[in-house]
Order: structure tokens, then C-alpha cells, then sequence
């Protein structure tokens, strides 16, 4: 392609970029290039240029198409210097806009450094005490647990002294003494107290908002875990109840010794180097902020008053924790005059004494300040992705709603704008069907929505490490997004280096206790991104490249645990990143129907920020339950009210609702709740209907019957249910249902290889817990099958050695990419390792007619894996587990089926195994019937059996039943149904509204409670509903041994070394019966494959050495209980025995 690049930069940045064009093109100007270039060839100039670009960088670039048209690529720097098709003005005029123009549109910003600044100025306070100076000392041998009361709970204490020896009842009082320097230490001394229960309780407002800042500037307060439920049932209805609860017991206490406590516990009250008075500059600085603060009473009694002091909350404690963890990272200024002798931390290399403490709170308070002085460009300035030729263009036919939607979207803003210029909240619904472009609709729905509608800056979030990789090659490939413009966050280099297959090593550092646990980094992850980072705004308080690319990436895809530490954070500085990231950037969450309870309350909480942020929402899943919608559709606009309080934005909210067929988009501006939500619930409900109308025009590519169990039940009624052997015949016989119930769908759901003349089929049985399908998978490998069929067995979960299960993915990845026609045969047939396995079996027996290639696997198989399979067999666990699962079956294939390609268990295992129990609850974990019991356990009584044999899809799951109104879901006792009691489980967790009363949302472990009450203020939501719960776990890696030529389970310890763990783990080897391995589908041998690694490694810069390689890639987690036996095979992973 023939290209010309114009140069309109100034300065330096005309040296580098005439350095680098000079490299590729031909000069024909003073500034202007010309070359013939390959596509590749122009994205290297493109990244060369982005990597020394400045604020005096502009580049264009043209292609010239033909004689007649050029085409405008890209831009590198300044958009300013060209118009849109990249033409240089011949002359301008100019406006001069002040930055105070954006900062004027912050109503608090004001307010936000006066708290910000003060709180910083005060919150180390407490760190002049005799304990914490002893124990910073480094020649000091006590290494505690920890302090009797933590230096910030001091810092409190001695705050509320100071309010109570000015006998201050109102804030001018208290801050008018402060900002005449006027501080009495001996009365200070006198008056704090040790059993001061409650110093939160009854101060003026602005001192509460202080005195919050302070106590929360490294932990959000959080009662004991064995009180936590007592909160369960309480509300937390204004600012003054909720900080009356809070008492030193709310984690700013170590009793772990009572003698020990009660010994160190008066050093905690005694000052012997003062308490900072005869520091000039640091009363100076307080003597200032003080001032500043008592000037924003009227501002504090509003947003006291309209609530939004949440928001400002959220910001001062941001810039407070940000100036904290940034000047903690610096070294001691080398000039400070040091009048106290008090310290504030230690240098963690050299184990000295660093920061002086007046110095500290005077640097912290600069660097909070600097940061919200900074916010408002902030949230406009960060870099975007342009030129994004891939958006721009026409969608193909099949995927021509994309542009629709767009077209749609892009008229309803045309006539808002023209209304008014104000901002808008948008929250949308994409519920278009697998395989249909929804991940590329998504961008450029967001492009669309972007400011000027032709950028892109947004998060997209995803629940699954694989599914956040394979979104990341998309967007590469085809929206063309490069490693400058996108960045890949999973939470595990390892897993990026076997997806990528690249060669890079681990860095491993531990954070040492320093006496500042503001030096920890953070974000501990690696980024896969690679651009240029601005020199000027936030950047300058971030102190690690990491972080800095997290928060300047234009589009950032990650796994959502990324951003939830944005909310979920209890303790450290975890959530400054993602919520300073939020601030500037919309939000996609894919796949949002993979979660269920507590993560569902979780999520609504990062829903909540991000619309108290200003930002846009985008939920996305093709089986999105309308109480969902609607739940997180409130939660959004709970915080885009809040936004709109202390900015100069619209109310007005955008909602749209997308699919293949087609697009609706309205605007929800009543200002009431109740008809807010009626509104977008009667929306919902008309798309909803249209697009079930469209789905049953559609094939029914799936169909499901129910293979019965009921004569296990009645062939072990009677029998004593808790021996051993009647639960291995209940389980055998159940395995025995399974095996037919596969051997049925394939005889009806196969294809014939030509070459062997065998037909074939691939099917996956799903059970829901790893044990039944380690068994399972025994069962079918040593299982008489008929003379005229063999199989193939593999076991899929999550308790395998990383690399093996990376090895056993991409093998299913390869082989069950089924896009085939009809009368083609599949790509699979020409796999080697599928061709090895028929061609054996076609020599083994000319009886053999049929060949099963059956994955066993959990619920792992339901999410992220673009597999399509031929059959399936499901143990149920709820209708959503259903149809996550039957998405796997003829998922790319077109053509309706005339038999059921789909076998329904009647009963799941435990129902098999607890029938004897009555009211068992058996449809949980995974499931949903902790919330509400069903009525019978009989899958022929919970599901309409006539439905699903004519077509199995999710329009259950999407449109609600009629009978379910917020009376009936309140007082039912049992669910006839799985769907009903999915729609139930939905609306408790996010559409009960109930405030008042029996059954009220107002606790902490209710989305309600978070967005309506004050337990923002603490740590008790996340603590009750946390995200991604789950039993603690230990990592272990499987590591070479050189000496004994094996590999052993090791744990690694504190120095990185690895120790054997494999006997005390209580973990045996197990082996395979030589039949049962030839019926292996893929057999795999760690010690090999981490051979192979290391001698693949060997052309590389970093070889690795087979050791080395097995303590990267040889991780595996799993719940371990050490009166637990546990059983280990490469082929069928690790298992409880």
C-alpha cells in the first residue's frame, strides 16, 4: 500500500518522528513521507511513534487509494492539528479555556480537597505514640502481631479530644482553634482515653467526615467475623446511626495476647515527643486547610442533606490513600528540619528510619491534594482508541443488526442533544444470541456512545480468564485494536504466557512490614499492553508502570475481579486503580448471566459506582432474567442520581435494549423510584416479548428428553441409605443410566467416517461436582460396552495441573470447532490424534460400527469454551445449568434436529443419594434452592416435558411467569418449578424493594441496604456477600525432581524454593488399568509435556530448564482439608477420595 505521513509537530517531538518516518519512508517535503508499505510495516511505524510521542506530536497518515481518493488511517498526537479527513487548517482562531471551566462543573471539588487535605494532614496522628516510635526503632528486637489499637484509631482519638477540649458543639468551633494553630497538648494528653467507646458518635458534622477519613484511610471499619451476621438483620437508616455502631472492635484492635495487650496497651497513650505542636510547618498546613474547611459548611450541610457526600467521600478517601501510598514510596526529603524526632515509616531495603512524621502528613497532604486537583481532567483527558476503520465500516448481512443498533442509538442521542447539552446516564441490555456477533457489537455500540461518537475508552469485564484472552484475540484481529490500544488483564501470567505461548519469567516480591502499609503496590498482576504513558496528570502520583497502564489502556479487557476490588476492597488500597479506571471509562460486563448470588449482589455494587462516576453501563448475556435487568438497572440509576447531584448533568437516563432482531432505545427521566422502574419494566417486558416471538421462528437446533431414574429409588427403598455399599449401588446404577442415555444419542446424533466407515459422534455429560466426575469417568472407561461400540473418555474440571489442562482445552478447542455444513464431514475427523484413535479401533474389530468420544466434565464446561458437540447428557442443577450447557450442542451448526439431541436426568445425584431425607435440598451448590425449597425433586414434574421435547432455548429464563408479583414472591414457601425459583432466587438478590417492615432490604447483605442505607461506610457488605466465595484453597505446584527423575506436589515457601508436600497433603497416586487407558480420548504425561516445554524453550532468549518450566506451569488449587485422602492421575486430575 502507498502511504503519506504529514508531520505537524513542534519542538523536540519534530527530531523523533523525523528520526523514525526517516527509517521507512522517502522525504518529499520538509515534513512529509511517502513509501510503498506493508500492513505490518505501518503498525510498527504506528507503535514507534505512539512510543516517543509527546504533547508536541502530530502525524498523519494517508493511504492513497487511487488517483482520485486518499483515505485518512490514523492520527499519532494531536487530533488537533488536522480536521477529520486529516486536512491541515490554513489558519485558526482561538478560545481560551481555563481549566477551571472543567473544575467548575465538580460543585464539590472544594469541599473534596478541604477534606481531603485536613484528613491527610491528621491521619497519622496517631503515630507519635510511644509503641509505634519503638516500634519503628530498627534496633528494637519486639516483633509483635500487632498494636494493642491501631495508630489510626488513635489518630481518632485524638481528633475527637481535641473537639471535646474546645467544648466545640458546632464545627466552626473546633475548626477555628485548628486554624489558629491553637492546640493544647498537656490537655490533649489528659483527655484521651483508652475506653473513649464510641469517638464517632455525636461529633459536628464536618468532624465526622474527618474523623471517617482518618479511621479509614487503611481499613474499612468491620466488626469481628463472629458478629458480622448479627448485622444481618439491622439497618443502618442515616450517617449519625451508622458511625455510632463503630467502637475499636471493628478491626482497630489486636488482642491475640490479653496480657500481652493489657502490658503495651498504655503505650498507646503516651506521647513523650509530643504531638507535632512545635512543627511549623505542619501547623501551617493545618492552620490553612482548617481554614478551608470551616469555609465549606453550607457545601457540607447540602450534601449532608441531598446524600451526595457519599460521592465526596469516595473522592477525598481516593486522594487521601493515593497521596499516601505515592509519598510512602519516596524517599525522605533529605532537607526536612527535623524539630520532633517522631517517625512515620522505615526505608523496607535498608531497614532505617525514613519519613519524619511531620514531614510524612505534609507530604501526603501535598500529594492528595495534587490528586484531587487532578480528577476533573482526569476524567476527560485519558488516551482513546481512533481511526478504527473496523467500526466504521458496514457490518456483513448476516450481522447487519449491529449497525442498526448503532443507527438506533446514535438518532436517540441526536434528539436528546438537541434538547439540551447536558451529560446522560445510558444503561443497556445486549441480549443478542451466541454466535452472532455480540462481543464486536459491543464496540461498536460503545464507540457510539463515546463523546464524540467515533472513539473508544471502556472496560470490558468478563468472569472467565479464558474467555477475557479469547475476547482480547478478537478485538485484536478483528476490530484491529493493537497492543497500544488494548490491554489484557487476567490475574495470571502463566495462563497468558500458555495461551500466547510465550517465554517470559515470573516476578515475585513480597511486601515486607515496613510500618507503612501504604508501600504495597497496587495491582500485583501483569498487563498485556504496550504504549507510551502520558508524563503529566495522575500519572505523576502512580508509581508503578503497571499501574499506569491499567488506568491509561483505551480499552481494557479483564476479568472482573479486576474491578471489583473497585468495591470489594475491605482493607489497603486495592480498589484506588480500578475506581480511578471507572471514573474515566464506560463499562461492558459480558456474559453477566455467569454469575448468581452474593456475586450478583457484588456486581451490583460496581453497577452503582459506576453510575455514581458519570459513567455508561452495558450489560451483556443472551439469557439476561428480567429481574436482573431491572435490578441492576436501579442500582445504576441509585447512582447516577447521586452523580447528577453534584454535577451539571441530566437526570435523564438512556435504555436500550439490543439483539438480532432488533433495537429499542428510550429515555427514563421520572423522577420517582416506583415509576422509574415501572417505566423500564414495561419496556423490558415489550422486548422481551418481540423477541420471544422472533425465537420461535427460529429452528429448533435442540431438544431434550428425560432418561428415568426412578427405579434406583424404588430398587434401593428400604435399604439403610448411610452404608457405603448402598451409596456405590445407587451410584453405579446411576452411571449405568448415564452410559445408556449417551449410547442412545449417539445412535440418533452421530456422522460416518468414510475412511473407517465408523460412525462417530462427540458428546459431553455434565455433572455438577468434581468427585461423580472423576467416578464417572472410571465407570465409562472400564464398562462393558456392547460388541459393536467403543469410546473414547476424558474428564474436564477445574482441579487439573495447569499445563495439562491447558494442553487437554486446546485439543478441544481444535477438534470441537464444529462449523461444518451439513453434508460435511467434520473438521474433527481430521484431527491426528482423532484419526490415530479410529484407525485403531477400525483395526481392532470389524463388529465395531460405533465410536463415542465423550467429554465428562462440571459446570467449567458451561462458560467460555466455543465448543459444539453432537449429544449431551445433563445432570441438572437448575434450568440455567441446563441451558448453559445445551448452548454446547450444535453451537455453530445450522438445521433444526427431529429427536432429542438432549437427555435430562430425572433426578440429579443428590437427589438420588438423599431421597431417603425429607425436605433435602439437593438443586444447590451449584443451584438455587438455598433460597426457596421445590416441591419434589422429579425433573418431569419441574420442567415442561412438552416444551422442551419441542424445543429446548432459554425463553424460560427470559420472559417472566405471570403469576410471579413481589406479593406472591415474598410469602411462597416452595417453588413448583426450577424456573420459577430462579426467578425468585433473581428478584430476592436484586429486585426486592421492601425498606419497611417484616422481610425489609435494609441490611448489609442486601443490594438494597448497600444502595439505600449507610453501610457504605463500612466493610460489612463485602464481608457478608463477598464476591467469588469460595472455601480457602492452597496452591500447590507439581515440580520436577531432578534427583529422583519425578515430579512431587510442593507448596512454594516464603523465599520462592519449593518444599514436597505430596505426603502430608495426604495426596496419592493413582493408576489406570491398561483397558481403561486405551480408552483415554487424549492421554497426557506431565513430566513429558514440561519437557517438551523446556526444549521448545531452548531457541528462545529465557530458556528453561524442565524444573523451571513445571514451577511456572505446574500450579494447580484446590480446598484441602487435612483429614481428607485425595487421589492424583495426569489423566483424570486430583480428586477426594
Amino acid at each position: 500500500m502507498m502511504v503519506t505521513f504529514i508531520s505537524q509537530c513542534e519542538k523536540n517531538a519534530l527530531k523523533k518522528t523525523r528520526r523514525v518516518l526517516d527509517a521507512f519512508a522517502n522525504r518529499i517535503g520538509d515534513n512529509t513521507w511517502q513509501t510503498l508499505i506493508t500492513e505490518d510495516g505501518l503498525l510498527t511505524v504506528k507503535k514507534m511513534l505512539k512510543q516517543t510521542a509527546s504533547k508536541s506530536t502530530a502525524v498523519s497518515c494517508h493511504w492513497i487509494r487511487s488517483r482520485a481518493r486518499s483515505q485518512l488511517l490514523w492520527v499519532v498526537g494531536n487530533r488537533l492539528k488536522f480536521n477529520e479527513q486529516g486536512i491541515v487548517p490554513v489558519n485558526s482562531t482561538r478560545r481560551n479555556l481555563l481549566a477551571s471551566d472543567i473544575e467548575n462543573d465538580w460543585h464539590y471539588l472544594p469541599l473534596i480537597k478541604a477534606l481531603a487535605g485536613l484528613s491527610a494532614l491528621l491521619h497519622d496522628w496517631g503515630k507519635a505514640t510511644t509503641l509505634f516510635q519503638d516500634k519503628l526503632n530498627p534496633s528494637s528486637q519486639h516483633r509483635f502481631k500487632g498494636d494493642p489499637i491501631r495508630h489510626e484509631w488513635i489518630s481518632l482519638l485524638l481528633l475527637h479530644a481535641f473537639i471535646h477540649t474546645t467544648d466545640a458543639d458546632t464545627d466552626e468551633q473546633w475548626l477555628s482553634r485548628l486554624s489558629e494553630a491553637d492546640i493544647d497538648e498537656s490537655r490533649l494528653k489528659q483527655f484521651i482515653q483508652a475506653d473513649t467507646a464510641k469517638p464517632l458518635n455525636a461529633l459536628p458534622p464536618i468532624a465526622k467526615l474527618v474523623a471517617w477519613l482518618i479511621v479509614s484511610h487503611h481499613r474499612l471499619p468491620l466488626p469481628d467475623k463472629d458478629l458480622c451476621t448479627d448485622y444481618k438483620t439491622e439497618s443502618a437508616a442515616s450517617l449519625d446511626i451508622m458511625l455510632a455502631r463503630i467502637s475499636k472492635e471493628w478491626g482497630y484492635q489486636n488482642r491475640y495476647d490479653e496480657q500481652d495487650y493489657e502490658k503495651r496497651l498504655k503505650s498507646c497513650f503516651r506521647f513523650p515527643n509530643g504531638l507535632l505542636s512545635n512543627s511549623k510547618p505542619w501547623l501551617q498546613q493545618v492552620k490553612k486547610w482548617s481554614a478551608r474547611l470551616l469555609q465549606q459548611q453550607t457545601q457540607v450541610q447540602q450534601c449532608l442533606t441531598d446524600g451526595s457526600y457519599r460521592l465526596v467521600l469516595n473522592h477525598a478517601r481516593l486522594c487521601l490513600m493515593l497521596g499516601d501510598h505515592f509519598y510512602s514510596s519516596q524517599q525522605a526529603d533529605q532537607k526536612w528540619q527535623d524539630t520532633t524526632g517522631l517517625y512515620a515509616n522505615t526505608d523496607r531495603a535498608t531497614n532505617t528510619l525514613k519519613q519524619k512524621l511531620d514531614e510524612h502528613l505534609v507530604g501526603v497532604a501535598r500529594c492528595a491534594l495534587n490528586t484531587a486537583h487532578l480528577l476533573p481532567a482526569f476524567e476527560q483527558e485519558p488516551p482513546v482508541a481512533e481511526d478504527i476503520h473496523s467500526l466504521r465500516k458496514p457490518s456483513p448481512k448476516p450481522y447487519q443488526w449491529q449497525d442498526k443498533a448503532v443507527d438506533k442509538i446514535t438518532t436517540w442521542r441526536y434528539a436528546i442533544d438537541k434538547q439540551a447539552k447536558q451529560k446522560y446516564g445510558f444503561f443497556t441490555v445486549n441480549m443478542a444470541s451466541t454466535g452472532c456477533g455480540k462481543t464486536f457489537a459491543n464496540a461498536k455500540v460503545m464507540r457510539a456512545l463515546s463523546g464524540d461518537s467515533k472513539s473508544l475508552r471502556f472496560i470490558l469485564a468478563l468472569g472467565l480468564r479464558t474467555l477475557t484472552l479469547q475476547t482480547g484475540d478478537e478485538y485484536r484481529e478483528r476490530v484491529g485494536l493493537d497492543n497500544s490500544e488494548l490491554a489484557v488483564l487476567i490475574g495470571s501470567r502463566a495462563v497468558m504466557e500458555l495461551h500466547q505461548q510465550r517465554k517470559a519469567e515470573l516476578d515475585e516480591k513480597n511486601v515486607e512490614h515496613t510500618g507503612s502499609s501504604s508501600q504495597e503496590t497496587l495491582l500485583d498482576e501483569e498487563i498485556d499492553f504496550d504504549c507510551a504513558i502520558p508524563e503529566q496528570g495522575l500519572s505523576t502520583v502512580l508509581t508503578c508502570n503497571r499501574d499506569k497502564q491499567f488506568l491509561y489502556a483505551p480499552v481494557l479487557a479483564c476479568t472482573i475481579d479486576h474491578l471489583m476490588a473497585a468495591t470489594e476492597t475491605k482493607r489497603g488500597g486495592c480498589y484506588i486503580l480500578p475506581t480511578l479506571r471507572l471514573m474515566s471509562s464506560d463499562l461492558v460486563i459480558d456474559e453477566i448471566d455467569d454469575f448468581t448470588g452474593d456475586d450478583l449482589i457484588a456486581i451490583g455494587r460496581l453497577i452503582h459506582l459506576a453510575g455514581m462516576l458519570g459513567r455508561k453501563v452495558m450489560i451483556s448475556s443472551a439469557t439476561i432474567p428480567p429481574f436482573m435487568a431491572e435490578g441492576y438497572f436501579k442500582a445504576y440509576r441509585d447512582g447516577w442520581q447521586l452523580y447528577c447531584k453534584t454535577r451539571s448533568a441530566s437526570s435523564v437516563i438512556g435504555c436500550a435494549w439490543i439483539d438480532e432482531f432488533s433495537t429499542q432505545v428510550t429515555s427514563n427521566c421520572v423522577a420517582e423510584l416506583p415509576a422509574a422502574i415501572n417505566q423500564y419494566r414495561q419496556e423490558h417486558d415489550a422486548f422481551i416479548t418481540k423477541r420471544i416471538a422472533k425465537l420461535k421462528q427460529q429452528p429448533a437446533k435442540r431438544k431434550a428428553d428425560i432418561s428415568a431414574c426412578q427405579a434406583i429409588i424404588e430398587q434401593h427403598q428400604g435399604q439403610s441409605n448411610q452404608q457405603q455399599t448402598v451409596i456405590e449401588s445407587k451410584q453405579l446404577a446411576y452411571f449405568n443410566v448415564i452410559a445408556q442415555s449417551a449410547l442412545q444419542k449417539h445412535l440418533q446424533h452421530h456422522v460416518h467416517d468414510i475412511n473407517t466407515q465408523l460412525n462417530v459422534s462427540f458428546g459431553v455429560v455434565r455433572v455438577a461436582n468434581i468427585s461423580p466426575c472423576v467416578a464417572l469417568t472410571q465407570y465409562l472407561l472400564a464398562k462393558e460396552w456392547p460388541l459393536d461400540t467403543e469410546v473414547r473418555v476424558m474428564a474436564y474440571h477445574s482441579q487439573q495441573v495447569l499445563l495439562l489442562r491447558s494442553i487437554q482445552e486446546q485439543h478441544l478447542d481444535k477438534v470441537l470447532k464444529r462449523k461444518e455444513a451439513e453434508n460435511e464431514p467434520p473438521q474433527a475427523l481430521s484431527d491426528p490424534v482423532i484419526r490415530q484413535h479410529l484407525a485403531a479401533i477400525a483395526a481392532q474389530s470389524n463388529a465395531i460400527r460405533n465410536v463415542l468420544f465423550i467429554l465428562v466434565a462440571t459446570p467449567v464446561e458451561e462458560v467460555g469454551r466455543d465448543h459444539d458437540f453432537d449429544w449431551a447428557v445433563i445432570e441438572p442443577s437448575s434450568y440455567r445449568s441446563i441451558i448453559q450447557l445445551a448452548g454446547r450442542v450444535k453451537r455453530h451448526r445450522e438445521g433444526e434436529v427431529t429427536t432429542a439431541n438432549i437427555a435430562l436426568l430425572q433426578y440429579n445425584w443428590k437427589g438420588i443419594r438423599d431421597n431417603h431425607l425429607e425436605r433435602a435440598r439437593v438443586f444447590n451448590r451449584p443451584g438455587y434452592e438455598d433460597i426457596c425449597s421445590l416441591e419434589t425433586h422429579d425433573l418431569n414434574c419441574l420442567i415442561n416435558t412438552l416444551d422442551i421435547a419441542e424445543r429446548l432455548d432459554a425463553i424460560p429464563r427470559i420472559h417472566k411467569p405471570v403469576q410471579l408479583t413481589a406479593d406472591y414472591m415474598r410469602h411462597v414457601s416452595r417453588c413448583g418449578s426450577l424456573i420459577e425459583l430462579e426467578h425468585i432466587a433473581t428478584w430476592s438478590w436484586l429486585s426486592n424493594y421492601k425498606m419497611q417492615g417484616e422481610g425489609a432490604q435494609t441490611s448489609p447483605a442486601t443490594l438494597q441496604g448497600w444502595l439505600n442505607q449507610h453501610w457504605f461506610l463500612t466493610a460489612l457488605a463485602q464481608q457478608l456477600t463477598p464476591f467469588r466465595h469460595s472455601e480457602p484453597s492452597i496452591k500447590v505446584f507439581l515440580v520436577f525432581d531432578n534427583d529422583q527423575n519425578t515430579s512431587r506436589f510442593c507448596e512454594k515457601n516464603e523465599e520462592g524454593y519449593a518444599d514436597d508436600r505430596e505426603n502430608i497433603l495426604n495426596i496419592q497416586r493413582i493408576a489406570l488399568a491398561p483397558q481403561a487407558r486405551s480408552r483415554l480420548w487424549l492421554v497426557r504425561d506431565y513430566d513429558r509435556a514440561c519437557a517438551e516445554f523446556a526444549d521448545k524453550s531452548l531457541d528462545s532468549q529465557q530458556p528453561l530448564s524442565q524444573r523451571r518450566v513445571s514451577l511456572r506451569y505446574g500450579e494447580l488449587n484446590f480446598p484441602h482439608n487435612e483429614k481428607q485422602q485425595y487421589a492424583y492421575n495426569d489423566q483424570l486430575g486430583l480428586v477426594k477420595l
